[in-house]
């Protein structure tokens, strides 16, 4: 567990900022409201001159520091940040910093395999619906802590990754947990590792309910790390508010009664009176690739879940179409995740095409045809032909998905730019 240090302990303090990217550069707006100059700045890959590769100088000028400040994407696990530990060097991470010193009797915190950000922003909404001021944060948007985030809010609802739930030492009032399943595994070093850093924020100081996901094996596996107080939700808990909400699928039917639990443990007026809330759910405009539906060509509707990037969310995507032929693309960047779970969920469902693309595809296609034989699996090279071949299968009435279980990076620069190439080629099709 990292040290328990606020932001206001680090002027008058050496501090080493290590990592610049979006969080990294929150962290430097921060230190200069502080009136702190960083006496390092380092990073793995240097977006400027002034700052050090870690692997050359960089380390060395971080070991000489008082205090360093990470991002996010830089794990624990690694042999570089275990040695400045070792050298009695603190390596702490600007949400712990904040949580540090916030009034943590206000704060929600979200974390979950998958569905976090969905489950963020309806959290955000219903309080918002419900004359709340709010800020969403973390993983989701603006970091709490950086000077140019609102500060007058009756709230915070902040998304946490694995990532950032590492680097906190003391916790919220209330965390939620949308889902568990296995992500990350080469920053995190294996699966139970993973399971345990996840769900570490449960159990840290000041925690005082934990809201899970009850439909959840993995879970209720795991139950011993949420703490000793935890409210299961279940997707049978819905009293039908939540088709004000406009989503599909059973799983964020979940995560909208996930977030409305969390806001009744936290306080919120009016979270737990049924018309209020039913009232606040109207009018959400959901979040971009996540199962949302961008065109319909002949008949064939195409969605874009370019967000889902593992097993879990795949299967609860397809899971959103009963009754309908689905053409499914898989595919994208490999962190070596098991994709036997996937085959055991896919296995049987004879409207289904699997649709594989580069570079974790042949391997998808291998797991699927040894765990689903009667599955409908083919190899595609790239995301226009996918697109293709599913949508000819798909005729006249059925669903092209993109819901890849696997990053975009290595052929995208980001979830964005894969789900644009997807409407771009759905549009393609529009024109032929």
């Amino acid at each position: 567990m990292p040290p328990t240090i606020s932001w206001s302990d680090l002027p008058g303090r050496a501090v080493g900022v290590w990592g610049l990217g979006v969080e990294g550069r929150a962290n430097l707006r921060k230190l200069a409201a502080l009136g702190v100059t960083p006496a390092a700045l380092v990073d793995d890959r240097p977006p400027s001159e002034d700052v050090l590769p870690t692997a050359a100088g960089g380390l060395e000028a971080l070991g000489r520091c008082d205090v360093v400040v990470k991002s996010p994407g830089i794990s624990r696990r690694r042999e570089d940040l275990r040695a400045l530990e070792s050298a009695g060097v603190p390596v702490v991470g600007g949400l712990g910093l904040w949580l540090a010193e916030a009034d943590r009797d206000r704060v929600l915190c979200i974390t979950g395999t998958k569905g976090k950000s969905t489950t963020t922003a309806i959290a955000g909404h219903l309080a918002t619906g419900l004359g709340q001021r709010v800020l969403l944060g973390g993983n989701f948007g603006t970091a709490p802590w950086d000077p140019e985030a609102p500060q007058d809010v009756d709230w915070w609802v902040v998304e946490t990754s694995s990532y950032q739930a590492t680097d906190v030492a003391l916790g919220p009032a209330v965390v939620a947990v949308t889902s568990l399943s296995q992500d990350h595994l080469d920053w995190h070093g294996g699966p139970e590792q993973y399971f345990r850093d996840k769900l570490s924020l449960c159990a840290r100081p000041g925690v005082r309910r934990v809201v899970a996901d009850g439909d959840s094996p993995l879970l209720r596996e795991h139950a011993e790390l949420l703490g000793p107080a935890v409210r299961w939700v279940h997707a049978s808990d819905d009293r039908g508010w939540t088709g004000g909400l406009g989503l599909l699928g059973e799983h964020n039917v979940r995560n909208a009664l996930l977030a409305r639990a969390a806001l009744v443990e936290l306080g919120v007026p009016g979270a737990d009176e049924d018309d209020r809330i039913a009232a606040a759910a109207r009018d959400f405009a959901g979040l971009g690739s996540r199962l949302r539906p961008v065109g319909r060509v002949g008949g064939v509707d195409f969605v874009d879940d370019s967000l889902s990037t593992n097993v879990l969310p795949t299967l609860a995507a397809v899971d959103a179409f009963p009754g309908r032929r689905v053409a499914l693309l898989v595919g994208g960047h490999d962190r070596g995740i098991d994709y036997a779970p996937l085959a055991e969920g896919l296995a049987g469902r004879a409207d289904l095409l699997v649709l594989c693309l580069p570079d974790s595809g042949p391997r998808i296609a291998q797991a699927l045809r040894a765990g689903a034989p009667d599955l409908d699996v083919r190899e595609v090279p790239e995301l226009a032909q996918g697109v293709r071949a599913g949508f000819e299968w798909a005729r006249p009435d059925g669903v092209v998905l993109l819901s890849p279980a696997a990053p975009s990076f290595g052929r995208y620069r980001n979830y964005e730019e894969r789900a644009a190439d997807f409407v771009r080629s759905m549009e393609v099709l529009a024109e032929s």
